[in-house]
């Protein structure tokens, strides 16, 4: 945030606007309140402020008053890190992130903007390695400023000569039009013999938005047009020369390398760091990282929709990202088989980011998504299930989630064939990945957070080697599909006190069996001997505080102890037995034998394998927006409707066809 950003935010102040935008468009008028302006209507006296956007063809509105008023001026666009869908498209979301300039206009050298100060502004060496690091992390992620492009969509075969396209009249041309295009493609030509030519056209062009400069009539045999929904950083990787105008794609050219050729005088030409045609002398030498720091660390001001405060550029990445994955995932829409009554309206807003989610009463071809424990019936559609931050509350009680799975090999809790899970868990991590797996991690042990989140007191606990020892539901698909010898709570506990005579055994019965609705519960009589104390209701995260370590089946709470830095002993194949980080007793997959760190296992469970959604922002989000959530006590989950229904079970038993359907 710019230090005049700054200033404003301690006292809010008038920004007189002229653009209907400033007051109805999504997401700007709420963010410049958030950093400090409130914009208004009227007239405004000297030194007061008017806002415009950009140089839009409503700016002149607010130019010409500020002058006639001696006004000053603060120029508003987009951040170069935006949304999924261009803000002219249909259903399109308001902008992440906003750049208040009060200096100039980025895309205008004719006076120094405030990223042109900023860069040539001193930078710590931590800034740089920041700034290297967001690098990093936004090529990996395969995010632009908008983000309909496609990972799996095939880039031309490597070996070409890259000619951007822009729409036909963007402010940031500055007056260029199809003949200065024109030149720029005879260059490319003349510059790169015996390279053939790809013109990538502009998203809103794609489409349908606003007309480009260049057509199919432009190329010559062996050349391509690239209007698919190729990766910009997939199509960098495969040009050997790269060629703009003013286009963002030519500054993410010099993000991923190039030295492209610059034929407008966009705010990143003049560093040294591009061949430019028109030489701006103003603007000395400077580093990559210096300019992307100015760019999306500093000047802009970013914004997370969810929590509804100001973020940084790492959490409107991790927001966008989230976005853009739901976005991909879900674009061409769903039906759905094997859903619950109850379970529908959450699965429709989760996968809902396309074209939206019909259900299925039958199975048939073109099921897309199926509950995991139905996908006999529908093979090759992607099984669904709870995440691992799930609610506070149990989902047999019609607590819905704030996170779901959706794997297309398998699911997490079958090892008897690999998921999803497994291979990433396997997988490199990406950059930034292990730092913030960790960072999550500590967040959620701070915080007392697990997959269900019910608390309780704890009974007292004697003194010794304590073992935690927790209960499960008998019938449970991880019981049936990844235990050992052992596949009762009973057997369990036999087989702990038989291996630790001495400890103190503490037994934790699972939520649900205690609350009547899964099978597992063990008679008191069966208890005596086994089990020294046996916690009731009792808080999770307070008993894996104050234990030595944990012994399991399948549980999730194994892994919620591995979180915690407990020794876990495992009796069958939870997901996260078989890396190296677990004593494994039972029968774990031969594919699994690969050592993996903590934070590999805890990128793949957390962040990388679920989807999260925010129902009180109707949006995608990352999982620390789960965190956030589940941490916030006065956080509902569910409506009305579902609480009483939940309440309704234990009396209505009989009738449980209406919600376990």
């Amino acid at each position: 945030m710019s230090d005049e950003n700054s200033e404003a935010a301690g006292t809010p102040r008038r920004l007189f606007v002229f653009n209907g935008g400033f007051l109805t468009g999504p997401r700007i008028g709420r963010i410049l309140r958030l950093v400090g302006w409130r914009p208004v209507l009227g007239l405004p006296g000297a030194g007061d402020w008017v806002g415009i956007w950009g140089n839009s063809p409503t700016a002149w509105r607010g130019m010409a008053i500020a002058q006639r008023r001696g006004a000053r001026l603060l120029r508003v666009e987009d951040a170069f890190l935006r949304s999924v869908l261009p803000g002219r498209a249909r259903g399109a979301r308001g902008p992440i992130g906003l750049i208040a300039d009060p200096l100039g206009l980025h895309f205008d050298p004719a006076a120094p903007s405030l990223i042109e100060s900023l860069t040539t502004a001193p930078a710590t060496a931590a800034r740089m390695d920041e700034a290297r690091a967001a690098i990093d992390r936004l090529i990996a992620a395969d995010l632009s400023k908008y983000n309909t492009h496609l990972p799996q969509a095939a880039a031309p075969a490597p070996g070409y000569a890259l000619v951007i396209d822009q729409t036909r009249g963007d402010a940031s041309l500055l007056g260029a039009g199809r003949a200065e295009f024109l030149e720029m493609l005879r260059a490319a030509r003349d510059e790169n013999p015996g390279l053939p030519i790809v013109i990538r056209s502009h998203p809103e062009t794609v489409a349908g938005l606003r007309p480009g400069h260049f057509s199919a009539a432009d190329l010559l045999p062996g050349d391509a047009l690239c209007d698919g929904p190729v990766s910009p950083w997939a199509l960098l990787a495969g040009a050997a020369r790269v060629y703009a105008m003013s286009s963002q794609l030519g500054y993410e050219a010099m993000l991923a390398g190039h030295r492209p050729r610059i034929f407008g005088r966009p705010f990143y030409a003049g560093w040294g760091l591009s061949d430019d045609h028109h030489p701006l002398p103003r603007r000395q030498a400077a580093p990559i990282e210096a300019l992307f720091a100015a760019s999306h660390l500093i000047a802009p001001v970013w914004y997370d929709p969810c929590q509804d405060r100001l973020t940084d550029f790492e959490g409107a990445l991790r927001q966008i990202e989230a976005e853009t994955r739901a976005w991909r995932e879900d674009r061409a829409g769903h039906l759905a088989y094997g859903m619950r009554l109850w379970k529908r309206p959450f699965v429709a807003r989760f996968f809902g980011s396309g074209a939206g989610v019909r259900f299925a009463e039958k199975p048939r071809p073109g099921v897309t998504l199926t509950w995991a424990n139905r996908a006999g019936e529908t093979p090759g559609a992607l099984r669904v299930e709870d995440g691992f931050l799930r609610s506070r509350g149990l989902g047999a009680a019609l607590v819905p989630p704030l996170s779901l799975v959706a794997d297309d090999l398998g699911i997490y809790y079958d090892p008897t064939r690999e998921s999803r899970l497994e291979r990433l868990i396997a997988a490199p991590l990406p950059p930034g990945g292990a730092a913030r797996a960790l960072a999550l991690a500590a967040e959620l042990t701070a915080a007392g957070i697990t997959k269900y989140n019910l608390g309780g007191g704890l009974p007292e606990l004697p003194p010794g080697h304590r073992i935690l020892v927790p209960g499960q539901v008998e019938d449970d698909a991880s019981i049936r599909l990844g235990a050992g010898a052992e596949r009762t709570n009973l057997a369990l506990l036999e087989r702990v006190r038989a291996e630790n005579p001495d400890a103190v055994v503490i037994y934790k019965p699972h939520p649900d069996v205690e609350a009547g609705l899964r099978p597992g519960r063990i008679d008191p009589e069966r208890l005596a001997g086994l089990a020294d104390v046996v916690a009731h209701h009792a808080s999770a995260p307070a008993l894996m505080d104050r234990v030595d370590a944990l012994w399991t089946i399948t549980s999730t709470m194994g892994f919620e102890a591995l979180l915690r830095g407990l020794p876990v002993t495992t009796l069958g194949a939870p997901f996260y037995a078989g890396w190296g980080l677990t004593r494994d007793l039972g029968p774990v997959p031969a594919r699994r034998r690969i050592e993996v760190d903590q934070a590999r296992l805890i990128h793949a469970v957390l962040i990388a394998y679920p989807r999260y959604f925010d129902p009180r922002a109707g949006l995608p989000c990352p999982p620390e927006t789960a965190l956030a959530r589940l941490s916030d006590p006065d956080f509902a989950m569910g409506g009305p409707a579902l609480r009483l229904l939940a309440k309704a079970q234990g009396v209505l038993s009989s009738y449980a066809w209406i919600w376990r359907r």
